[in-house]
């Protein structure tokens, strides 16, 4: 599989499917690197792929307790117009949340990017 293949669909496959994740930045700690606080869980699909090498990213939405692991459903997908590493939209199944709402929980993080919000 090429790069060109992976950054196609490897992010919005999981469009209105169940995701189970694990957390590596957990609601309430800091970024090692930057210093700020997360204000949501994030983390990643185990097992993946992502254009960067790295695994694909996942914000958890709709959960207000510190998680290391987690199991629902992906509503969205924020594709970076700007960069490689899109990120999943994660919820507790029957929760949404409008696109909107996505920008205002994941700008901390996803100001420094140019994105759109894809849906199924």
């Amino acid at each position: 599989m090429t790069k060109q293949d992976i950054k196609k669909d490897y992010a919005t496959k999981y469009l209105g499917k169940t995701v189970s994740i694990e957390m590596d930045r957990q609601l309430g700690t800091k970024h090692p690197k930057h210093g700020f606080e997360y204000p949501v869980n994030y983390g990643f699909v185990p097992n993946t792929k992502a254009p960067d090498g790295g695994e694909v990213d996942a914000y958890l939405l709709g959960v207000k307790e510190a998680k290391e692991k987690f199991s629902g459903k992906c509503i969205a997908v924020i594709h970076r117009t700007n960069d490689d590493d899109d990120k999943i939209i994660v919820v507790p199944f029957g929760k949404t949340f409008a696109n909107e709402e996505i920008q205002k929980l994941t700008h901390f993080q996803e100001q420094y990017f140019e994105s759109i919000i894809i849906r199924k």
